[in-house]
């Protein structure tokens, strides 16, 4: 058995272990990204939600450890962020290389956008939602991860 379908059919028997019984149409989309991706739903890389996958800020980073990134680096957008008030915008710049220019991913976090449980850390949410973006483009993940999805 080939590694990659070794490790699907790990992760679908983790999967319905945590989630239950999965559409077929979510197995297929968790067989693609597992290969693509190479992601462990043991480890935490990926989120089942209403029947769609979303991938994990730990998950993301894993998948750039492995690509062999460069760098993060971030920066807050002081122009369009309001302490005041909390809400922050942060620029992210991934690395893919020593000689890559970049990959840039803006992130925003105010009460009105995160979850009641994470309120008064919103700079850090912002943070990681650009964080998330920069390495989705860097690496060509098509999946959005769970961070930035809003409070609901």
């Amino acid at each position: 058995m080939k590694k990659s379908q070794a490790r699907w059919r790990a992760n679908v028997r983790c999967a319905k272990s945590i989630w239950g019984p999965i559409k077929p149409i979510a197995l297929d989309a968790l067989k693609q990204i597992t290969k693509v991706l190479l992601i462990s739903v043991a480890d935490g890389d990926v989120q089942l939600l209403n029947n769609v996958w979303y991938v994990t800020h730990a998950g993301l980073l894993r998948i750039a450890k492995r690509r062999r990134c460069s760098g993060i680096d971030t920066i807050i957008e002081e122009h369009l962020s309001d302490p005041n008030s909390n809400r922050w915008v942060f620029k992210a710049t991934v690395f893919t290389s020593s000689n890559c220019k970049g990959f840039t991913g803006y992130g925003d976090a105010d009460p009105s956008n995160v979850s009641s449980i994470v309120h008064g850390a919103e700079m850090r949410v912002a943070e990681t939602r650009a964080v998330n973006r920069a390495l989705r483009k860097a690496y060509g993940i098509g999946i959005c991860s769970v961070e930035e999805l809003g409070a609901s």
